[in-house]
């Protein structure tokens, strides 16, 4: 039975007018039918036209855009030609929007029942006197607990994953027949991914819903889609069911897509594609993937390639029907061998609290008694070592970094680089301190001024640590930015005028200008797509080999741990869990925790299913008394778990903190996830 086609695109072309009064397209001759129910996945790298062609769905056009040629209709209306007053009742009632980051999407200042009674009044004919139970009744949809008492916080008293449910719940007030979805996920803990990957499948099932999802992630397509489209240089190169594009990719830049993916089941860094994606307008003739492509040809130079059949699906390519057809072929990048030294390193008993005590505390000389972020900390890195800190959101892996930093130093314990003792606050550490340890943080457009050019940048450590100034300080910028891959003509340019991955290179650069020996890496590769994290991750491990530097590396991606790490350390509600070389910690048997945190990673197969544990939203503190996963503990023994803080165990080159014996835990995670009890 033949599908009723809900979103039908057609030949659409979108651009801009460039300073030269140019038309400039960014999508391209995109051709596409959405059908009723079905679940599409839009992927590509940055800048591929993803977003643009989601948001044209609802028929919005960035600031400056106009449409170049094509159509976009919604069953029998042609959106572009409606006026603004009957897009205004189509957004958010027929096709609604879900954005990436929920907390930016939420008004900070309004209580949730607020947003909520306003997403109903707009696309809703109910009565205000049913405003409340509806929201009640959408915040139920969405599984949130306690949806009376959740309508009365504001955004920022919910966890990222519960903020993206209400994100989800606002966009379903009007009951829409289409949901967009850009990059829903990214930036959510495994676990949260997962679930909300979950509750998605579940909404779709039981209201019908179609979806047109975007994303980077091939796991996540791969998940949730019933087809996808592969998109490059704004146009969709590759369109198909989900189980046949993935498993068996016929245009190269999709297998290149896949071979940047990191595995669990690999020792190997990921293959990073080579090159960037053409500028946009850039493309006068030929394949818009020809620079890019292991097999390109003469004809590819010459000739725009048009969509050809490759058994059920589409492609775009000239290489002839057996080439596309050829098996898929899997090899990463042998890790740089690495010479590891003396302990760097060192945490002992760390505890940081984020409670500053009142006056009459710090008059009377009383400690702070309220309850530690992070406690018990015990932890060593070695120089040339990388030590990743794992774990969901609000774990205390951030709020450790920041406590070695210097931003918020610890309460009690030690923290010691070699000789030199981290306990106070940055601004009390001399200049020599600082420069031992640095810091790349996750987004470079928040940490690169945007008023400096390159040169500017990099210059500041410079002058700050070693006193160049002149040609001498630019000659060493261009050094710096050859080291990462980047040439000399970078440093007279903008941010803005970079690429994500090409700023994430400039960060690394002016984080290695200083010669730190310790550089903590905060969710550096999280905001980027596998190709751009593939060439960062191997771009950290050559300069860690050149310059025999200590990482300390936060991410919530197993696979890039996996990837990346030497050691790794599972924390959970400021806690250690376990803690152990990166080949055992990935091999079992694992503390509890841990096995929830792998059971939820995704990959890039249709046929994966994740093993999915409790999704009950952790407290802002562990329990007073017994082991901190007690009450999410798929394996919890009873009583003693309550009140019983379990011992450090010694298995297979890790240390891990469970009342089970190592030997029993191995037997028990072969078997099925028992049902949890919330006690």
């Amino acid at each position: 039975m033949t599908k009723e086609t809900l979103l039908q695109v057609n030949n659409l072309s979108l651009g801009y007018t460039n300073g030269k009064g140019s038309k400039v397209p960014v999508l391209r001759n995109v051709s596409l039918d959405i059908q009723a129910g079905e679940v599409i996945g839009l992927v590509g790298e940055s800048g591929c036209g993803k977003s643009t062609l989601a948001l044209a769905l609802l028929g919005f056009l960035r600031g400056g855009g106009e449409v170049l040629g094509g159509k976009i209709r919604y069953r029998d209306t042609s959106l572009f030609d409606l006026n603004e007053r009957k897009l205004s009742a189509l957004r958010g009632g027929d096709i609604a929007l879900i954005p990436q980051n929920a907390g930016q999407s939420l008004t900070p200042t309004l209580k949730l029942k607020t947003q909520l009674f306003e997403a109903l009044k707009l696309h809703t004919d109910l009565p205000q006197y049913a405003y409340r139970q509806r929201a009640i009744e959408l915040l139920t949809l969405v599984r949130l607990p306690s949806p009376e008492a959740l309508l009365d916080r504001y955004p920022h008293q919910l966890s990222g994953g519960q903020q993206q449910r209400v994100a989800i719940a606002m966009a379903l007030a009007g009951e829409p027949e289409i949901l967009l979805l850009d990059e829903p996920t990214t930036g959510l803990d495994v676990t949260t991914q997962a679930h909300i990957l979950e509750l998605l499948r579940e909404l779709r099932q039981r209201l019908g819903t179609t979806m047109v999802f975007v994303s980077h992630d091939l796991g996540v397509i791969a998940r949730i889609s019933d087809r996808v489209a592969v998109m490059y240089a704004g146009e969709i190169i590759e369109l198909g069911a989900s189980a046949e594009v993935l498993r068996q990719p016929a245009h190269p830049y999709t297998r290149g897509l896949l071979a940047a993916i990191p595995r669990l089941s690999a020792n190997t860094l990921p293959a990073a594609l080579p090159g960037y994606p053409p500028v946009v307008g850039s493309i006068q003739q030929g394949c818009a993937f020809a620079k890019r492509c292991p097999k390109v040809t003469p004809t590819c130079q010459e000739l725009s390639p048009d969509m050809i059949a490759v058994g059920a699906r589409q492609v775009r390519c000239n290489l002839p029907t057996a080439d596309l057809k050829a098996p898929l072929q899997l090899s990463g990048v042998p890790v740089p061998a690495v010479e590891q030294g003396e302990q760097l390193l060192a945490l002992d008993q760390v505890a940081v609290s984020y409670h500053k005590p009142g006056l009459w505390q710090r008059l009377s000389g009383q400690g702070d008694s309220s309850v530690a972020t992070v406690d018990g900390i015990e932890l060593g890195l070695k120089r040339g070592e990388t030590l990743a800190l794992v774990g969901e959101s609000g774990s205390g892996k951030s709020t450790i970094m920041r406590a070695i930093s210097g931003i918020n130093p610890p309460r009690d314990g030690a923290i010691t680089l070699e000789e030199q003792c981290l306990n106070q606050p940055v601004e009390k550490r001399d200049a020599s301190l600082k420069r031992r340890v640095q810091m790349i943080f996750q987004n470079p457009d928040a940490s690169l001024n945007p008023r400096h050019t390159i040169a500017e940048i990099l210059a500041q450590p410079l002058k700050l640590y070693f006193g160049l100034t002149g040609e001498a300080c630019r000659q060493k910028a261009a050094e710096l930015l050859a080291q990462v891959r980047l040439g000399e003509h970078y440093l007279d340019r903008l941010p803005a005028q970079l690429s994500g991955g090409e700023k994430q290179r400039v960060a690394i650069a002016r984080t290695f200008a200083g010669e730190p020996e310790l550089i903590l890496c905060d969710e550096v590769t999280s905001a980027l797509d596998v190709s751009v994290q593939a060439a960062v991750l191997q771009l950290l491990k050559q300069l860690q080999a050149e310059r025999g530097v200590a990482y300390l590396f936060i991410a919530h991606d197993l696979a890039v741990v996996q990837a990346i790490a030497d050691q790794v350390a599972v924390l959970y509600q400021g806690r250690l869990c376990e803690v152990g070389d990166t080949e055992s910690l990935f091999n079992g048997p694992w503390h509890p925790y841990t096995e929830t945190l792998l059971d939820a990673v995704l990959q890039p197969d249709p046929d994966h299913e994740p093993r999915l544990h409790s999704d009950d939203a952790a407290e802002s503190h562990p329990p007073a008394q017994g082991c901190p996963f007690q009450n999410r503990c798929p394996r919890k023994l009873g009583e003693r778990c309550n009140t019983e803080l379990p011992d450090w165990q010694n298995v297979n080159g890790k240390r891990l903190r469970c009342h089970i014996p190592a030997a029993e835990l191995a037997e028990l995670q072969l078997g099925p996830i028992p049902q949890v009890v919330n006690l």
